[in-house]
């Protein structure tokens, strides 16, 4: 993996640390001194680390004093310079946490053409009603690969279609495959932007967002973000009147440009947030803004087809050990059902295995 600066701030320099500067300023002045030595003749005296003892020369008790203001002056050049650091007026955990990002995070990479292959063949396999979605984000694999870039770059995707197809597993899916972190974000629970980007210091409540809380614990720069059911992301207003649109805060990290130097909210500083995957879900794409939809033309999506909700059943059955008559009963269910003319989505289906599940391990106990 590659590793790319992440924080675009200052970080406290360790020359400037006040022992150091002391030790630079007090070789200076010893220089000095003997250099005047020299000149006067005077025996040169190292720069004396105990009080000044009694019977010691004029140039002791010089050089002794000196020392004095040296430390005192090494001490208030480091504290000033630390000031002047837009880092310093963090607390200190939050300093460790930014610190310790400081030489930068790494950034995942496939290793070849054909690993992206490998990747987006698992997922038609699994996700086969999902192809269309399949083919773009392979397409983004490519492009990675064959433009020699630092790190694999997924480029946002709006997944839009009826609930239960699986679209957020899907996306967990893939980041699985992919091998990078992920972050899940139900739109209908935290529709408010400081979920994921943070809120400003100096409120109350601050605290950073979940996204860049996400790159400091990994110290991944390319994780995937879903956005679940985007599209019922609400529009939260403060007492004071200010929103905190979820949607308007996606805006900027969509954008190549803005996102290379995003400024967070609540540390203050500027992050790379160019290399992150975001993969939306949504039931009705025309609920959305144009802003959102001109950066995220929707991939429309067909609702599954008994032939693959069966599919799905007996590959499922299988990975969780049961029986093939587990399977097929439910498979007889799926048929059943499309006759009545209803239609079951993966949601039925998994509750259907976990019930079958249920049901062989009872039998094993008796």
């Amino acid at each position: 993996m590659s590793k790319i600066r992440f924080i675009h701030s200052k970080f406290p320099d360790p020359e400037m640390a006040a022992p150091r500067i002391e030790k630079r300023l007090s070789k200076h002045l010893q220089r000095l001194q003997e250099r005047k030595a020299k000149q006067t003749g005077e025996t040169s005296q190292e720069i004396p680390e105990d009080d000044a003892s009694p019977g010691q020369t004029k140039s002791q008790f010089y050089l002794h004093q000196a020392r004095r203001r040296v430390a005192r002056r090494a001490g208030l050049i480091s504290e000033r310079y630390r000031a002047s650091l837009p880092i310093s007026r963090l607390k200190l955990e939050d300093r460790k946490r930014l610190e310790a990002r400081r030489d930068g995070v790494q950034l995942v990479q496939l290793k070849s053409e054909n690993h992206a292959d490998e990747i987006a063949a698992r997922l038609h396999a699994e996700f086969p009603w999902l192809a269309i979605a399949t083919e773009q984000v392979w397409h983004s694999m490519l492009s990675a690969v064959r433009s020699d870039t630092q790190g694999l770059r997924i480029r946002p995707l709006l997944l839009d279609g009826p609930p239960g197809i699986g679209k957020s597993a899907w996306a967990r899916r893939l980041a699985s495959l992919m091998g990078v972190p992920n972050l899940f974000l139900d739109a209908t629970v935290e529709s408010a932007s400081f979920g994921l980007v943070g809120s400003q210091r100096g409120w109350s409540n601050s605290a950073p967002g979940r996204l860049i809380n996400l790159v400091l614990e990994h110290g991944v720069g390319n994780p995937l973000v879903i956005i679940d059911e985007v599209e019922k992301a609400g529009k939260p207003t403060s007492q004071g009147g200010h929103t905190f649109n979820l949607l308007n805060a996606l805006l900027p990290l969509f954008e190549l440009q803005s996102a290379r130097r995003w400024s967070c909210p609540y540390f203050q500083v500027e992050c790379d947030m160019s290399w992150i995957g975001w993969i939306l879900t949504s039931n009705d794409w025309r609920q959305l803004p144009d802003p959102i939809l001109s950066r995220c033309p929707p991939i429309r999506l067909q609702p599954i087809s008994a032939k693959d909700l069966c599919g799905f059943a007996m590959r499922e059955a299988s990975e969780r050990g049961l029986s093939d008559e587990t399977a097929e009963v439910i498979c007889d269910t799926i048929a059943w059902a499309l006759t009545k003319e209803h239609r079951l989505d993966l949601r039925a289906i998994i509750r259907m295995l976990e019930r079958g599940e249920r049901l062989e391990q009872r039998s094993a106990r008796n």
